[in-house]
């Protein structure tokens, strides 16, 4: 079991030290966004996951380093075959090897926490096993405090967003991920959320393969969404609207969001044609007590019926603080950026007009700067993260819907209690 020592704590300082404070402080405060970019995808780890999240917050970093962030998706190399061999000797014991009937060295997918390899059970399961780099619990507590000192250092540059609950809910997030015994435990409640949707797809779990630092899952076929963006419209369409619903519907009904929504994370699987959406990644699962979850939708509402005093109590109850309307106006301008797709009953794109979302961050943060800075309640963080990033593959795919009417289709009924026994139903209780 890897141990989280001075020692190794020590070394990942040197490391994200030399590499932050060369390129990546450059890069930041000089005018050379890929200067962060490969700093951050070079030393993998929490860092490089911190880089992706951060892309996708609006306004905690210039829009070229955020647009550069946004590809370290898939920059991190992976680990060589001894490294391999040796970290799945620490999960599954000496004799790891015999657990399956084929076991591919070289991974298919590295990421930031960890690589996939590919492999077959001994039932003949063709299996996708998520193995986590070595020492991760080290460089989280090193890597946090990099981004502690950088957040500092923007927060006094570019006063606006107050980033104490953006820290602590960043490091819990990643703490969570660290934990595959965690994330096989969310697999298992989308299982249970999408039971009754034959079109999205969830892996099979293999328990007795999986550790903590080890998840061995069903492989499940298919091809990315980048592979369908010049696909004809009515299959863009079906595919937004998967995305679309794969999203919003464990968040109404479960209070549980799907945290990572980037197109690594989906397959496309075509059979008896129709469309069917893989579902990957379950590491990054954000949990909202129902309350919050009816909070949200308050803010819908508050937008959609242009309610003034509705807007401000839905602020209040997501935990902003010290509310005034200079204030509130500030944060309605990315409130109605997000929530205006949804308040106009007919077919149209997600965006038009071509306000993109780092304009409109732009324009919040300048009126944020002018009323002292606010700041956001941590729930905001990976709400906001998802709300993007499932906005930009719609985006990407040009797709046309009525997406008021696919929201309502999802919302309509809700309530705090039937959310809160939804919860209680999954297998196992909420983590």
């Amino acid at each position: 079991m890897d141990e989280n020592t001075f020692f190794k704590r020590l070394s990942r300082y040197a490391k994200v030290g030399g590499g932050l404070s060369g390129a990546a402080l450059k890069g930041l405060f000089g005018g050379a966004p890929a200067g962060i970019a490969s700093a951050m995808g070079n030393l993998k780890g929490p860092l490089m996951k911190v880089g992706q999240i951060l892309s996708m917050v609006p306004d905690l970093l210039p829009a070229e380093y955020a647009e550069e962030l946004m590809e370290l998706q898939s920059a991190a190399p992976p680990m060589g075959p001894f490294f391999v061999k040796r970290r799945m000797q620490s999960e599954l014991g000496d004799e790891w090897l015999q657990s399956f009937k084929r076991f591919e060295i070289k991974p298919f997918a590295a990421a930031s926490l960890g690589q996939v390899h590919e492999a077959e059970s001994l039932e003949g399961a063709q299996l996708a096993c998520k193995l986590q780099y070595p020492s991760m619990d080290s460089a989280v507590e090193a890597d946090m405090q990099q981004v502690k000192m950088l957040f500092k250092i923007y927060e006094s540059w570019k006063p606006g967003i107050r980033t104490e609950q953006v820290l602590a809910e960043i490091n819990d997030r990643l703490r969570e991920e660290l934990d595959y015994e965690n994330e096989a435990r969310n697999v298992r409640n989308f299982e249970a959320a999408f039971k009754d949707h034959e079109n999205v797809k969830v892996p099979n779990m293999h328990a007795s393969l999986s550790t903590k630092r080890l998840l061995v899952m069903d492989y499940l076929a298919g091809q990315s969404v980048n592979n369908y963006l010049d696909a004809p419209q009515e299959m863009r369409n079906e595919i937004a609207k998967q995305l679309f619903t794969l999203w919003y519907y464990p968040l109404y009904n479960y209070g549980m969001l799907h945290g990572d929504p980037h197109m690594g994370n989906y397959r496309i699987y075509q059979h008896q044609d129709r469309i069917h959406l893989h579902l990957l990644d379950f590491g990054c699962v954000r949990y909202f007590e129902p309350d919050f979850v009816e909070a949200v939708l308050e803010l819908y509402h508050a937008i959609a019926q242009q309610d003034e005093a509705r807007l401000v109590a839905a602020f209040e109850h997501w935990g902003f603080q010290n509310l005034n309307k200079n204030l509130v106006n500030a944060l309605s301008l990315w409130a109605r950026f997000l929530f205006e797709p949804l308040t106009q009953d007919r077919e149209r794109l997600l965006l038009e007009g071509g306000r993109e979302k780092y304009k409109v961050a732009g324009e919040v943060h300048k009126a944020l700067r002018e009323q002292g800075g606010v700041t956001p309640p941590r729930e905001f963080v990976f709400l906001d993260r998802a709300a993007v990033g499932i906005g930009s593959a719609l985006i990407k795919l040009q797709a046309k819907h009525n997406w008021h009417r696919l929201f309502h289709y999802l919302i309509d009924g809700f309530s705090v209690e039937r959310v809160r026994e939804n919860q209680k139903s999954l297998p196992p209780h909420l983590p």
